[in-house]
């Protein structure tokens, strides 16, 4: 470790066919996003057209849904997922960018264009239950099916081992998925990691009319604001406002609040226990005043990772790649190509 300081039956398989040409189906639509307005897609939310900043509506306007298709215990179903695919493909190990908990690809509006301008060919993948997903026919919103679903996204479309970016929750995600599928993960860069937390503790056993009021409660304008001003530092109250109306988006999909319920009562992730047998090199990066995890857990997760170097961000919050995007593009740049 280093440390630096820087800024089965024949029903069964017709099913299958029946799926799969449902998926091929989708093909000719996934990227047209028909009956949009304002050239944002047509399956976002209409509010996106009230957001301010430019560079999540640029994003937005970027994000489309390939059909993922997925096996559970006792069903398949092809699956629209939301992502925004690479300007341009390379032969260099893609770089795949996950979000916080709750969120959507959104959150990269920033930080993505300028990893793109470097030369890196990056995707930021919507985690199954959140962000702009068509779930309307409701999968599983389990660990081991948003596991799934980024496997089948990656077997499907990426197909070579990737550096694989995860920020707050999405490090245990990026944590969990490198375990199961070694093969499809060259590096992992870790961003202000949630990786400490034993599940959903509590969530996991509330009634759902309580789990469904708590759902409620996460959506509203209010607590994202709030939770908006302790991530951030440093931003305007007109800025807050708009970027917890990007953040809150994908909350406006009719599904959301049955993915997030079913998230909750499925245990949520605990990785903790397996930090110590990540193989992959790994970029751990904090931001200085982050006031949602502290500086003792990212180093405590430096130390208990065997191959992790700490980056330090300056003046940044919990989210760097939002607040500082050309501090975490160059970090990651330098990742990639081994100058870290």
């Amino acid at each position: 470790m280093s440390f630096n300081w820087v800024c089965s039956v024949p029903s069964q398989t017709f099913m299958s066919v029946i799926i799969s040409n449902k998926c091929k189906s989708f093909k000719g639509l996934m990227n047209t996003g028909i009956g949009g307005c304002n050239g944002f897609p047509s399956f976002l939310p209409k509010e996106v057209s009230l957001i301010k900043d430019p560079y999540a509506r640029a994003l937005a306007r970027r994000i489309q849904r390939l059909p993922v298709q997925l096996e559970f215990e006792d069903s398949r179903s092809c699956i629209m997922s939301s992502c925004v695919k690479p300007l341009k493909e390379n032969e260099a190990n893609p770089v795949v960018l996950l979000h916080c908990f709750d969120s959507s690809c959104l959150e990269w509006r920033c930080a993505l264009p300028l990893l793109e301008n470097a030369g890196l060919e990056t995707w930021a993948i919507d985690v199954l239950g959140w962000g702009f997903s068509d779930l309307g026919s409701l999968p599983p919103c389990t660990v081991a099916s948003k596991r799934h679903h980024l496997y089948q996204i990656w077997n499907t479309y990426i197909k070579r081992p990737m550096i694989l970016v995860g920020p707050s929750l999405g490090a245990s995600v990026a944590i969990d998925f490198a375990l199961h599928y070694p093969e499809a993960v060259k590096k992992l860069v870790l961003i202000n990691a949630s990786v400490y937390a034993e599940g959903n503790g509590i969530l996991s056993k509330l009634p759902n009319t309580i789990a469904y009021a708590g759902a409620s409660l996460l959506k509203c304008l209010p607590l994202r604001l709030y939770a908006n001003m302790i991530a951030f530092s440093n931003i305007s109250l007109s800025t807050t406002l708009d970027w917890t109306n990007v953040g809150r988006l994908h909350c406006l999909l009719p599904w959301w609040r049955d993915a997030t319920v079913g998230f909750m009562n499925s245990g949520g992730y605990n990785v903790a226990g397996q930090i110590k047998k990540v193989k992959q090199k790994t970029l751990v990066i904090c931001g200085e005043q982050d006031q949602i995890i502290s500086y003792k857990e990212t180093l405590r997760l430096h130390c208990e990772l065997p191959n992790s170097n700490m980056r330090l961000i300056p003046e940044s919050g919990h989210l760097p790649h939002v607040e500082k995007p050309a501090s975490v593009a160059e970090l990651i740049r330098e990742f990639v190509r081994g100058d870290i």
